[in-house]
């Protein structure tokens, strides 16, 4: 049940043949952590990629004078600092659970050695990659060009589960919007 998971979402990407999925999903085990367990800290290398099975996870930057939540994961998609993962060079930013959470997840040496095996594996690594900057460059240019309100309607329409899932000052922090207009929109705002 839980490969099926991971397999549908993958081949949503591109499809891998018996034998190439076979290799693939051999590769990715099971995993738990609690709520507001910390998978990966500023400064270490990630070494994992994570599909999740169940729960929700936020990555987050902080310094002195900043936190900044950049992207939730939940259920059916995947996790992990992946710009660290991929580079296998120290992480810039956070990853917590927000509740508890359960996974899928495959280590680096796994993933460097399949994508070096498999072209398919390589090209679905490409496409998901391409498809989650495109997310990365959309969310920016909402961030740059729309209004509070704007920023809020858009989560609201492509996310509407995530009021539910999420705390408020999480979502508030994504949006770039402190919690008091955040919540004023909360009141206010009708889909």
């Amino acid at each position: 049940m839980e490969k099926t998971a991971l397999q549908n979402a993958v081949f949503r990407v591109s499809p891998l043949s018996e034998d190439e999925w076979n290799a693939f999903a051999a590769c990715w085990h099971s995993v738990s952590y609690k709520r507001k367990a910390v998978l990966t800290s500023a400064g270490e290398v990630e070494h994992y990629v994570y599909f999740v099975l169940e729960g929700v996870q936020r990555a987050f930057y902080l310094d002195e004078k900043h936190e900044a939540t950049l992207v939730f994961s939940y259920t059916g998609s995947f996790s992990g600092v992946v710009d660290s993962f991929q580079l296998q060079k120290p992480s810039r930013y956070y990853l917590e659970t927000l509740t508890t959470s359960r996974f899928l997840r495959l280590a680096y040496p796994d993933f460097a050695r399949l994508t070096n095996q498999f072209p398919a594996v390589e090209r679905w690594v490409r496409l998901a990659t391409a498809q989650a900057l495109a997310g990365v460059l959309e969310r920016q240019i909402e961030l740059m060009t729309c209004s509070a309100e704007e920023k809020f309607r858009i989560l609201l329409t492509r996310s509407p589960h995530v009021l539910q899932l999420i705390p408020h000052k999480y979502l508030a922090s994504y949006l770039g919007l402190d919690p008091a207009t955040f919540s004023k929109l909360l009141k206010s705002v009708r889909l």
